[in-house]
């Protein structure tokens, strides 16, 4: 039986045996910048400490990971943070960015957190960074065993939250509407979940029709997409007769998930970090697709596959700015990376000479950064940062 294209991927996605809900998780079936290198965390930590300042260095400091997999990113952000106190961390430091003074990589003993009676200073009395952290994994999926006891773990995004929200290829995996344009309008695609097979339905709501409307681009307004049948899908609809062109992927979902992630909120900033486009790049045929045991699939929906859809980031982003009342800024992974310290540089030939085993680390060590800012790979990702009651932090305000 046919149904429609959001229903479909809900259940498979995050039904009893959905992808995300099943099995032993995303890690195994596809890549995403958290896997490539160690230096993403150190990134977002780097971040964190720029929040941590911008809010006065409060004494609960949250990390929400949404969407958070197998909690892979805040193991990561837990192992790093523990240095932070002066004890070592759990994997070592990552070596993959230069610590700058004052940052979170510089330890500090623990010691020097405490206030002597000597020295009455504020600064002496604030608790270390990981003291003050308070981590908390959002995921459908059950708490998985060894999690370190740091994480907490819930299906919902908490209230009140004063830190820092990340949400890592969260966004694409948030089930949407399909829609194909017709002679007589924007209609929803159906799709049966047993076969695939696809069917064009009604025409789409009024609220979907407007967000089509603003956001992606109609035939007449795409170049030759209602011209040139190499770019058109062709469709019969047993209904109306139609034939249709331009499809489109209705992100009101996202937009609506971002906002009420924002909401949750009372000062920090949130951060989506995802594959996507703008509304002047929108894909002709859309970008539907699956990704199972490392490889790019047609969409199966029985929850083996990954169903994945590109963000429209630019809709997200001002559905997240209209809760925040505050500008948000939107840059490839490569130029935000870069800007908290992840270059990819390669090292200093003359380092083999004088140290040919830290010469090999280090180029090993700029070769994964390398990847995390390939803009034809993980570093052509959009970075979305939504501050909610505190200027962008100065490393990444544009």
């Amino acid at each position: 039986m046919s149904i429609p294209w959001r229903d479909a991927m809900s259940h498979a996605l995050y039904g009893p045996d959905g992808f995300f809900v099943a099995g032993t998780g995303p890690a195994d079936h596809f890549r995403t910048s958290v896997h490539a290198s160690p230096a993403f965390a150190a990134a977002l930590l780097r971040l964190l400490s720029q929040v941590d300042a911008a809010l006065g260095h409060p004494a609960r400091l949250d990390v929400v990971d949404v969407g958070a997999g197998r909690g892979e990113l805040l193991r990561a952000l837990v192992g790093l943070a523990v240095g932070v106190s002066g004890e070592p961390a759990h994997s070592g430091r990552s070596g993959l960015i230069p610590p700058r003074a004052g940052s979170p990589e510089t330890p500090t003993p623990t010691a020097s957190a405490r206030r002597s009676p000597d020295d009455p200073s504020p600064v002496a009395a604030r608790p270390s960074l990981a003291e003050r952290i308070r981590f908390t994994a959002v995921e459908y999926a059950n708490r998985p065993e060894n999690l370190p006891e740091e994480i907490n773990w819930t299906a919902e995004i908490p209230n009140e939250i004063n830190g820092l929200l990340l949400a890592t290829e969260w966004l694409d995996n948030v089930p949407l509407e399909v829609a194909v344009h017709t002679t007589d309008g924007w209609r929803y695609v159906l799709v049966d979940p047993d076969s695939g097979v696809e069917t064009v339905g009604e025409l789409v709501n009024a609220a979907d029709l407007d967000w089509l409307l603003k956001w992606w681009p109609t035939p007449s307004a795409s170049t030759g997409a209602d011209s040139d049948p190499d770019l058109a899908l062709t469709w019969t609809d047993a209904t109306s007769g139609s034939e249709s062109g331009l499809r489109a992927e209705i992100g009101r979902p996202r937009d609506e998930a971002w906002a009420n992630a924002v909401r949750k909120i009372s000062r920090g900033l949130a951060v989506a970090v995802d594959y996507g486009h703008l509304r002047d790049g929108r894909p002709v045929d859309g970008t539907l697709t699956g990704y199972r045991g490392g490889r790019q699939v047609p969409p199966v929906l029985d929850g083996t596959t990954d169903v994945t859809a590109h963000v429209a980031m630019d809709s997200v982003a001002s559905a997240g700015a209209a809760v925040a009342r505050c500008a948000y800024s939107l840059v490839p992974q490569s130029e935000a990376l870069r800007a908290l310290g992840a270059d990819g540089g390669r090292p200093p030939l003359s380092l083999a000479g004088t140290d040919p085993a830290g010469y090999v680390r280090a180029l090993a060590a700029a070769s994964a950064v390398a990847e995390l800012t390939d803009p034809a790979g993980l570093g052509g990702h959009w970075w979305l940062r939504q501050p909610v009651g505190i200027p962008l932090p100065p490393a990444v305000a544009r």
